[in-house]
């Protein structure tokens, strides 16, 4: 809360969105919601910086992937990322660069999936835009909630984040599984 406050907080939250997706592991909601509550009326301006340097830092991922994994896949390996890494490439065998929408909202490391998305050299532009919808809508709902609710609202959601997003993707997979069927 206290770093919310700071007037270089945009700054930091940008560098935070940008790192955490090709390498960092705190999420930007922990400074997103802060922000949110702090200054209510630019929230989805806080949103939008966070959507836009979080794809920008996709996009730093994807290249990791595509030109450097022969260097960092060692390293992977001895890390806890290395199943969710195996499960990042089994999704996208089986969903294509559709699982990125997706990883915006699961509480699997979404590095994983930008990195993984560069090795399997998945199509550029459609990530891209999978990733600016699938992170935007997560950044969005998170300050809007914040915004709406306000303070009360930060200790739970900060709390039940993974498990939203893990409701988020079982209603997903649910709505794909019907409509292909139908």
């Amino acid at each position: 809360m206290q770093a919310a406050g700071h007037k270089r907080a945009p700054a930091i939250l940008s560098m935070l969105s940008f790192a955490e997706s090709s390498f960092f592991p705190i999420p930007p909601d922990v400074m997103l919601a802060p922000m949110a509550m702090r200054l209510p009326k630019r929230a989805f301006w806080f949103a939008f910086l966070t959507t836009i340097f979080s794809v920008l830092g996709g996009i730093a991922g994807y290249a990791i992937g595509y030109f450097a994994f022969d260097i960092v896949s060692d390293w992977l390996q001895t890390t806890k990322y290395w199943d969710s890494y195996i499960h990042a490439r089994e999704w996208f065998e089986m969903w294509g660069v559709w699982i990125i929408f997706i990883a915006g909202f699961s509480p699997i490391p979404y590095k994983l999936f930008t990195i993984t998305a560069g090795v399997m050299v998945q199509p550029l532009l459609p990530f891209i835009l999978a990733s600016f919808v699938g992170r935007g809508a997560r950044f969005f709902l998170v300050a809007g909630i914040v915004k709406y609710a306000g303070p009360r609202i930060e200790p739970m959601l900060l709390k039940y984040i993974e498990k939203l997003g893990w409701m988020f993707v079982l209603v997903l997979a649910i709505t794909i599984a019907w409509v292909s069927i139908h």
